[in-house]
């Protein structure tokens, strides 16, 4: 594989763990900048933005993104005052309301499109389709790893 990089678990673990944590603060820089012009935050466009293809109740959306349904619950509750998202019934559980965009919040989205668009051509340019396309599915592995030993 790549002589340059340790062999040993622990080292490997720290040295994924301090990559992730660079990357992580660096999707949140970009994503900062590409939210406020659309009147978001970061946080603000990550749960609009799981709620773009469907509904999905607050629980729903913080397994999805790894976080806590507290955080989630306190960012829904400030995009529906805003008109970005409101609650709808849920068919399958009558106290787990649904959280869905509204036009505003679909709009919102909307605006960050092409600012998301040219950044995700530029990732590409500077990967290649290939090597893009590895380091998400390197991502996705990692992630199914973790979930598999919190598991045990």
């Amino acid at each position: 594989m790549n002589s340059d990089l340790p062999t040993d678990p622990a080292q490997l673990l720290s040295g994924t763990a301090l990559a992730v944590f660079r990357l992580n603060g660096q999707f949140l820089d970009v994503s900062e900048k590409l939210a406020r012009p659309a009147g978001l935050t970061a946080a603000w466009w990550q749960v609009l933005g799981a709620v773009v293809r469907e509904p999905l109740p607050v629980a729903g959306i913080a397994r999805a993104m790894g976080i806590t349904r507290q955080s989630v619950q306190r960012i829904a509750d400030l995009l529906v005052d805003r008109d970005l998202a409101e609650y709808r019934p849920n068919p399958a559980h009558a106290r787990a309301k649904l959280l869905a965009l509204t036009e505003d919040g679909r709009a919102a989205i909307g605006r960050i499109s092409p600012a998301h668009r040219a950044l995700a051509q530029q990732l590409a340019e500077h990967l290649g389709t290939e090597e893009f396309q590895r380091v998400l599915s390197a991502l996705r592995t990692l992630t199914q790893a973790m979930d598999k030993i919190a598991e045990d």
